[in-house]
């Protein structure tokens, strides 16, 4: 079976290293990001590869929680997150890529798979297929447009 994946890309009118700060911000993100509702640090420490935390988000008119980690990181260009709830595996990563100036590129790549013993909820994402696709779509998007405004703000809230 394919993964299914969405690509949202954004240019935003800050340096690399600002728009770093924001997405890293991971404790800061309900602040800077209007889907997060709310985050609950799971580990100590720097950003980087075995950052921890679960994330909750209001989606489809419900609440949904996960826990996540980092699974791969270069600071200022790329990392990758990783999360698994009942039955499916989610992968995002975040590429980040100077534009010349003080401008950056921003390209999320999420991607999804139905675990072994997937049930459900998986079954269900197999369905929904290209809708449930837009869907996430928009809502990256829209995410990707949160993090612009507060790096092109000049960087993350206090």
């Amino acid at each position: 079976m394919s993964k299914p994946q969405v690509t949202v890309e954004r240019r935003v009118a800050a340096p690399a290293d600002r728009v770093w700060a924001v997405l890293t911000d991971i404790e800061g993100s309900p602040r800077v990001i209007s889907g997060i509702d709310k985050v609950e640090m799971l580990s100590d420490g720097p950003f980087g590869v075995g950052t921890r935390w679960r994330e909750t988000r209001r989606m489809l008119g419900k609440e949904a929680t996960e826990e996540m980690w980092v699974t791969e990181s270069e600071p200022a260009k790329r990392y990758v997150v990783e999360a698994e709830s009942r039955g499916v595996h989610y992968v995002s990563e975040f590429r980040l890529t100077p534009q010349g100036g003080d401008a950056t590129s921003v390209r999320l790549v999420f991607g999804s798979e139905i675990t072994a013993g997937g049930g459900l909820k998986g079954k269900l994402m197999q369905a929904l297929g290209s809708i449930g696709a837009r869907a996430a779509a928009k809502a990256l998007a829209k995410d990707l447009a949160d993090i612009a405004a507060s790096a092109e703000a000049g960087g993350p809230a206090e």
